[in-house]
């Protein structure tokens, strides 16, 4: 199953903090790392660990960290020959800080991203029309995932949405997402329910299926995912672990819920394999390094379930 992404890519400058520092406050930090990162590399690199197949649309700068991030995709077998590169704006850099308790703080300048236009991704229509399954986020322009979701909704080639960063999404975009994946803070703003536990989650997951999603999948962190979709709604445990950093979990648990949807594997299923990947993640500092291997998954579901099931 071909597995296309379509979102940013940035360079992640990330400093660890006791804590992260409150408006017009320095803080002394620890270690300093730059990593690949950018929502929708991130995802298309923790899909392709995950064994997808994988294309990527993105806008990068004519500068070395594009250079370097392209490196990246390449090493992890991404089909990159759609990705361009844009001579008028830099590549995208987050500025990250990671507390003591895994916890982040994010800005993002989007640069080369901005540049992923809606004739762009109409230069891609039979790329897009040819994938089985699409995955978007919204650090690129807004109308251009309404492009790229109206084009997939016309072949129903499912679409996972990660409304983040979070935005007001019109009807007509949300009639057209298979799958949406807002965290807590992401549900709210696009529900005005206060997402704290399972009774409120599912006031929002029917809200957003009242608007025109197909299924509802609230991420919230430790505790695990909130399911509600055709056979119900449903709570997916998350797996114990102590974190290090948390910055890519949500990507990590979009790029490999594609994945194991790809693969056919039923809602339930998929969203335990991705609770498993987004786990592991939160374990190690950076975004797109922190992605982990199918073994890894595999092997962390496993000790949870004796099984591969």
């Amino acid at each position: 199953m071909k597995i296309l992404v379509i979102g940013s890519s940035n360079t992640d400058m990330i400093i660890q903090v006791p804590r992260i520092p409150r408006p017009g406050e320095t803080i002394l930090g620890g270690r300093f790392l730059s990593a690949a990162g950018g929502k929708g590399a991130n995802q298309a690199v923790a899909a392709a660990r995950a064994g997808g197949d994988v294309t990527f649309i993105a806008c990068l700068g004519q500068d070395g960290i594009g250079s370097e991030a392209i490196a990246g995709f390449e090493k992890d077998g991404i089909d990159i020959s759609c990705l361009t590169r844009d001579p008028e704006s830099p590549s995208g850099v987050a500025l990250i800080f990671v507390g003591a308790d895994g916890e982040n703080s994010i800005a993002v300048a989007g640069g080369a991203n901005m540049a992923l236009t809606p004739e762009k991704i109409d230069s891609n229509r039979e790329i897009i029309l040819s994938s089985d399954i699409l995955v978007m986020q919204l650090e690129s322009p807004l109308e251009s995932v309404e492009a790229a979701a109206g084009l997939a909704f016309s072949r129903n080639i499912p679409v996972i949405l990660n409304p983040a960063p979070a935005q007001p999404l019109s009807n007509e975009l949300l009639e057209k997402i298979t799958t949406l994946t807002p965290n807590e803070s992401e549900a709210e703003l696009l529900t005005g329910v206060i997402v704290r536990d399972v009774e409120s989650a599912g006031k929002a997951a029917s809200l957003l299926h009242k608007r025109g999603v197909g299924q509802v999948i609230i991420t919230m962190g430790s505790r695990g995912a909130f399911v509600s979709g055709t056979n119900g709604d449903t709570m997916i445990p998350g797996f114990p672990v102590e974190p290090v950093d948390t910055t890519a979990a949500g990507d990590v648990f979009n790029g490999t819920l594609a994945v194991a949807l790809a693969e056919g594997q039923p809602l339930e299923k998929a969203v335990r394999f991705a609770n498993a990947a987004a786990a592991i993640s939160v374990t190690r500092l950076g975004a797109q390094p922190s992605a982990p291997s199918r073994i890894e998954i595999e092997e962390m579901l496993a000790a949870r379930f004796n099984s591969h099931d």
